[in-house]
């Protein structure tokens, strides 16, 4: 979990007694940080809905870098964390969780990030894609350039928020560059849960399994634009 000091540093809201988290979305469009990958994809403040309340959360030396802030539960509280895209000026992008913490807005995980500025991630899936009760976040890592799958499973034990590296495999993507859309996601067809992405050069579509620590894919037919990607998150 992020300390109170490196929180100050990371987002800065105004305190107040909060309820559930009932909707998020990226406000203040900015140049800032001119990386230029996602389409109109680059946000000075995340907006956080709670009955009746909103936030806005903005961060200094670093921007939101993404396409949309997701709503998942990743504690299994049954009530919505928020996982977002964080992009530091010098560090590039990594993925932050925010969630209420004694009646406060916090950032509950933080990834570490890529390591370099202009260095990006688009999340693939949220969801508990093994089976064994915890959630994992599914992303590839550098779409554009290392094209790499990872998947790092959530952990939540009294309180205290922590994250491994589980499973990667190359040869992946999900977004081309300049498109305001992450392409793909998540499907469950049987109980059994995939992650459906492109290959690495955009000619055929990946349902990829995670079973054991490790990655299983295989090829599910041509893609032959970003509908058949849609298309293919249906049973």
């Amino acid at each position: 979990m992020i300390g109170r000091g490196a929180l100050a540093a990371l987002l800065l809201w105004p305190a107040c007694v909060l309820a559930e988290i009932t909707g998020a979305s990226y406000d203040a469009p900015t140049d800032v940080y001119g990386h230029g990958a996602v389409q109109n994809g680059e946000y000075e403040t995340l907006v956080i809905d709670q009955a009746g309340r909103t936030s806005r959360l903005r961060l200094t030396r670093a921007v939101w870098e993404d396409t949309a802030p997701r709503l998942a539960d990743l504690d299994g509280d049954g009530s919505p964390e928020v996982v977002a895209v964080r992009s530091g000026f010098t560090s590039g992008a990594g993925i932050v969780v925010i969630d209420e913490v004694a009646g406060d807005l916090a950032a509950v995980l933080e990834t570490a990030p890529i390591g370099r500025r202009n260095r990006w991630l688009a999340i693939a899936a949220v969801a508990d894609l093994d089976g064994d009760g915890r959630v994992e976040i599914a992303y590839v890592d550098r779409p554009h350039l290392a094209k790499v799958l990872r998947v790092i499973e959530v952990s939540v034990i009294d309180g205290l928020w922590t994250y491994r590296d589980e499973a990667a495999a190359e040869g992946f993507t999900n977004h081309q560059l300049g498109s305001p859309v992450i392409e793909g996601g998540l499907r469950t067809c049987d109980g059994l849960a995939e992650v459906i992405t492109a290959n690495a050069n955009w000619t055929r579509i990946m349902a990829t399994r995670l079973s054991d620590g490790q990655l299983t894919s295989r090829d599910i037919g041509p893609y032959t634009g970003a509908d058949s990607l849609t298309d293919a998150l249906g049973c």
